[in-house]
């Protein structure tokens, strides 16, 4: 009788043991879905924000609709860039909004 007692105390530490694990688990991958849905799209914004931000004259740039160019005026008041594209040399106004990616690589000063 008594070494049944003991085996099923035996048994349900461990099983007290595992489901605490299973529940750190579970509270783990709460976690970290949360992360990837809130916070990780936020900072992706933040990053794109300043990088439309420190476009600068000289800049070769591609807009969000595909158009390749380089940047030739920054108009601060109206939140505009002025591109030059292709060998003709055509130029337009865009939005900072508008701008894709940056593709100048500027070393940053030590």
């Amino acid at each position: 009788m008594n070494l049944s007692v003991l085996t099923t105390t035996g048994a349900a530490a461990g099983g007290n043991m595992s489901s605490m694990l299973i529940m750190l688990l579970v509270y783990g991958a709460i976690i970290a879905a949360m992360y990837f849905i809130f916070f990780r799209p936020q900072n992706k914004k933040k990053k794109e924000a300043e990088m439309r931000k420190n476009a600068q004259v000289g800049d070769e740039i591609t807009t969000i609709g595909g158009i390749c160019g380089r940047i030739i005026a920054v108009k601060d008041e109206t939140d505009s860039v002025i591109i030059e594209t292709g060998s003709d040399r055509a130029r337009l106004r865009i939005k900072r909004w508008a701008i894709g990616s940056v593709d100048t690589i500027h070393e940053e000063d030590a």
